[in-house]
């Protein structure tokens, strides 16, 4: 109502802000109540409130607080609960016994029960059922095929009848229709092409095939799938995931430079969507002679909240120790990958990690490319480096402070290799300043480097980029020269 204002209740002072995100606030089904969240600085807490919409008086109904951060409160997860009916009720998404579950709270804040549990996570709530007193959600880790696959997975409030409504193995894209009787599965496997189907919410049935993708004209072509593989991380125990790209034409007797494209996270890993995919650069990159490799280092979400919370508060991490052990064992694994010719790429928080790599460890990685990278989070989004790095500590006495560890500047003198640093000088996402301030370090350690700037050009670098980062590693790795003759092809 549009006399009516929210209020805080006295215990939220001002560090703590509203959040964003498309179910950061719900209404009850009468209107007369809004749900909304709360979050603290750091992300180490959040608390979700409900407000009469008559008075704006307030009250808690649940919230988390843990050593590192919620993830219900902001990121990629946030709006991750749902007020049930009327509101006297709520589904509270929480990573609290060390996997993320769902439960269930009454609105005087008090736990009602745990809904679900065990090591695997709800990842998505997709629908709530008042009446018939069941969430839908879409579940991770309870795939044996891929832990990363998701499936829709039905509960009941009480915990029982947990029901997978998609028990094909491979990974499943879920969106109900408004009544909810029905949902849409986009069903592929990382070597199977996408299929549509209506299905009943009931008890999963497919009623119609809706599209089958046809991939014969690109088989035709010589495109191959990657190859899913898992290694070992740092610790020689936990088993990581990822994907093998290589050429069409492999001869397995050659040696092939082997290229990681990588993003480090921590709010998704460098493999972000674990279904079919048909193409994207790290394949054209292994058609023209390359080995390329992806994988989900610790400090990646997806799996248990240890897992995620790895690399907590030492961003400089990266995962690339991670990256540098599924490397070597792949390597030894396939004799045709040459390490000692190994290059690494990436953008945005994956051009952070690529420049790290190539200055933290100079005899490993030989070529970097970096695109419109976050060198430096004391100079990004504050809350998106204090969630990850946490709350600036400054020690008045040598004048460090607990970012230092992160800041790509402060290893510049480190370069041994060859560095691509590309930017947009538009960049409102990354501000180019952080690309610029590693450049002034590099040039104070007399290092050589190569530089784009993009004019007009935002976080999201054009199609030249893309040319640009081809032909270093030709260059360098392959020690070939480029083509001349390559012209970009424009949008009609």
């Amino acid at each position: 109502r549009a006399n009516v204002r929210v209020q805080a209740p006295p215990q939220v002072n001002a560090s703590f802000g509203w959040t964003g995100g498309a179910d950061a606030v719900q209404w009850s089904s009468k209107s007369d109540r809004i749900f909304f969240i709360h979050a603290a600085r750091a992300n180490k807490s959040g608390r979700l409130f409900w407000a009469e919409a008559t008075t704006g008086a307030t009250h808690i109904v649940a919230g988390d607080s843990l050593p590192t951060f919620t993830e219900n409160s902001s990121g990629i997860l946030s709006g991750n609960w749902r007020a049930v009916g009327d509101g006297h009720e709520v589904l509270w998404w929480s990573e609290r016994d060390g996997w993320g579950h769902l439960y269930r709270f009454d609105d005087g804040g008090h736990l009602l029960n745990q809904i679900t549990s065990g090591p695997w996570l709800v990842d998505r709530i997709k629908y709530v059922d008042p009446v018939g007193r069941q969430a839908y959600f879409q579940a991770l880790g309870r795939d044996s095929t891929l832990p990363y696959y998701s499936h829709l997975v039905r509960v009941n409030f009480d915990g029982g009848g947990l029901t997978d409504l998609t028990p094909e193995p491979g990974n499943h894209l879920i969106s109900f229709v408004p009544s909810g009787k029905y949902f849409l599965d986009v069903h592929s496997l990382l070597d199977t092409p996408p299929s549509v189907f209506l299905r009943a919410a009931l008890d999963g049935r497919k009623l119609l095939t809706l599209e089958q993708a046809d991939i014969a004209p690109l088989v035709a072509a010589g495109w191959t799938p990657p190859r899913l593989f898992k290694v070992k991380a740092r610790d020689g125990v936990t088993d990581l995931y990822g994907l093998l790209h290589l050429p069409s034409h492999l001869d397995t007797t050659k040696k092939y430079p082997v290229i990681n494209h990588v993003y480090p996270g921590p709010q998704v890993g460098t493999i972000f969507g674990w279904g079919w995919a048909a193409g994207g650069e790290p394949r054209a990159l292994a058609e023209l002679g390359f080995i390329v490799i992806q994988v989900n280092a610790l400090g990646t979400p997806g799996r248990s909240k240890a897992f995620h919370d790895f690399y907590y508060g030492n961003m400089g991490d990266n995962g690339l120790p991670d990256q540098m052990a599924a490397m070597e064992q792949l390597a030894a694994r396939y004799p045709f990958i040459d390490l000692s010719r190994a290059g690494i790429y990436g953008h945005s928080g994956g051009g952070f990690a690529s420049t790290d790599a190539i200055l933290k460890y100079p005899d490993f990685f030989k070529v970097a490319v970096s695109g419109s990278g976050n060198h430096d989070n004391r100079s990004y989004v504050y809350d998106w480096g204090e969630k990850y790095q946490g709350l600036l500590k400054r020690d008045s006495v040598t004048k460090k402070d607990n970012y230092d560890s992160q800041a790509n500047y402060l290893l510049a003198g480190n370069l041994k290799g060859h560095l691509l640093l590309m930017t947009g000088d538009m960049d409102t996402n990354v501000h180019p300043t952080m690309t610029f301030r590693l450049v002034d370090a590099l040039i104070k350690a007399e290092k050589d480097f190569d530089l784009v700037v993009i004019p007009d050009a935002g976080h999201g670098l054009p199609d030249y980029s893309i040319k640009r980062r081809w032909d270093y590693f030709v260059r360098w790795l392959l020690r070939q020269d480029p083509p001349r003759d390559y012209h970009m092809m424009k949008e009609p």
